[in-house]
């Protein structure tokens, strides 16, 4: 089935929207970038970003699940893969985990921009953009925790998240691509991701295996 001008044109409205937003987003925060910024960059009027989002907390909510929704499908579908299986490696899930995330972070078409949002959220503490975070991405977490609670049943529930919640921080780090390691020249951008996708896993997974707090003192 054909579509139609009008749809075609629609979609572009919306993806030029959600990237100029993105990009302003990236640079000034979520406070700072304005819709007059956001219409000036798109080259749209006010009435199209009302039309498609209806307002900017909602514009938020779509940069996010634009980028998102893409990844967490990739997410689940490394996991399902792996879910269950005796044959299954606690770093298995990590890589399920880490790597597309790393992977989106390395693409053409705003991934970078992306990572500069994603590292907006956590400094702005925006409680709605929290909020919405849970409600349409916790469920990809639980599957998650779930798989490492099968691998590493010596450790309790809360210690499985906070150390999910560890490594998170330390993917978003390395996402950004910000820290000291900085590729070389003399090497590709795909093996300098390999590189941080295999350091990331194996520091990773022995934080994991650690003890619990309770369980190493009641040793001592």
């Amino acid at each position: 089935m054909s579509t139609s001008p009008f749809a075609s044109r629609e979609r572009t409205t919306k993806e030029r929207i959600l990237g100029a937003a993105e990009a302003l987003f990236a640079t000034h925060g979520f406070a700072g970038a304005s819709l007059r910024q956001v219409t000036a960059a798109a080259k749209v009027n006010l009435a199209a970003v009302n039309y498609h989002f209806g307002s900017k907390d909602k514009l938020i909510e779509e940069v996010f699940r634009r980028r998102l929704d893409e990844l967490n499908t990739r997410r689940l579908a490394a996991l399902a893969r792996i879910a269950g299986k005796p044959e299954t490696q606690l770093e298995d899930v990590l890589d399920a985990y880490i790597r597309p995330a790393l992977d989106l972070s390395r693409t053409d078409g705003g991934g970078a921009a992306f990572v500069r949002v994603l590292a907006r959220a956590y400094a702005e503490h925006n409680e709605t953009l929290r909020r919405f975070l849970s409600e349409n991405y916790g469920h990809v977490l639980r599957q998650f925790a779930g798989e490492f609670g099968r691998l590493l049943p010596g450790l309790a529930k809360e210690d499985i998240y906070w150390r999910l919640d560890i490594v998170t921080g330390a993917l978003t780090y390395a996402m950004a691509d910000f820290g000291i390691i900085q590729r070389k020249t003399d090497v590709a951008e795909r093996d300098h991701r390999e590189q941080a996708a295999e350091h990331l896993i194996r520091f990773a997974a022995a934080g994991m295996r650690n003890p619990s707090f309770k369980s190493s003192t009641a040793t001592r």
